[in-house]
């Protein structure tokens, strides 16, 4: 588990390094990025689901 001297840290290695402008940008991407995946995982198990729905004999 990630504590808070880790975050700070990170943080700051992230504003010098992209610059305090860089980051609502950063931010957006990743929240775009994190709802496309958790897309893609429920489409995943949706499909897996629906697999051995078939599967399955009634």
């Amino acid at each position: 588990m990630i504590g808070t001297p880790e975050v700070i840290i990170i943080s700051s290695v992230v504003v010098l390094l992209f610059g305090a402008s860089a980051l609502p940008k950063f931010a957006r991407s990743v929240g775009k990025a994190r709802k496309e995946f958790e897309i893609g995982m429920k489409e995943a198990k949706d499909i897996k689901n629906d697999a051995e729905a078939e599967k399955t004999p009634e």
